[in-house]
């Protein structure tokens, strides 16, 4: 089994039960012995960012389900601007996580970031020490590496399909599965 790193991507098994994770391409930005955390790039809510903050610069961005912890309170986002944006983590080649959120609305308002370079997530994907690994032992992900465009580039709702068929050989066909199989 491959092993699990930041910056790589969890797709849930085609047959997850759990609808927070239904054919969920999670990307992850956190992984240690404490836990692990992760955003669902693949669940756009449709709702833009102003309408869920009032104090925002006009902007065009979707928010995303990031994951069921805490999605009613707490705002993350993954950007590509980590040379602009004190704060930010770097995650993986082009992708950042965070960064001094007034800088964020000021480079906003100064168009210095535009949609393509962000995405906003409400809650997030967490484990506990010890959850994930155990998840993984019994086949409920699958890891792929990440790249960039998967976020700000490529459609989100094809992106599970996307990954499983680039990693080839039998993933391929596990991508072409429908989303809910009807046993006659």
């Amino acid at each position: 089994m491959k092993a699990l790193k930041i910056g790589a991507i969890l797709l849930a098994e085609p047959f997850m039960l759990d609808p927070n994770f239904k054919r969920a391409a999670v990307f992850m930005c956190d992984h240690g012995k404490d836990g692990s955390i992760g955003f669902v790039i693949n669940r756009p809510l449709n709702h833009r960012i102003n309408a869920i903050l009032e104090d925002f610069p006009d902007f065009e961005a979707e928010v995303f389900f990031g994951g069921p912890v805490e999605s009613e309170t707490t705002l993350h986002y993954l950007h590509n601007v980590g040379d602009l944006l004190e704060g930010s983590i770097k995650v993986s080649n082009g992708v950042y996580w965070g960064g001094d959120f007034e800088k964020l609305k000021f480079l906003i308002s100064s168009e210095l970031i535009n949609p393509n370079n962000i995405r906003f997530f409400l809650g997030y994907t967490g484990w506990g020490e010890g959850q994930l690994e155990e998840e993984m032992s019994t086949g409920s992900w699958v890891i792929a590496d990440a790249d960039a465009n998967y976020l700000f580039k490529m459609e989100p709702t094809q992106l599970w399909q996307e990954i499983m068929e680039k990693k080839g050989s039998t993933y391929t066909v596990i991508a072409q599965m429908p989303d809910s199989a009807n046993w006659n």
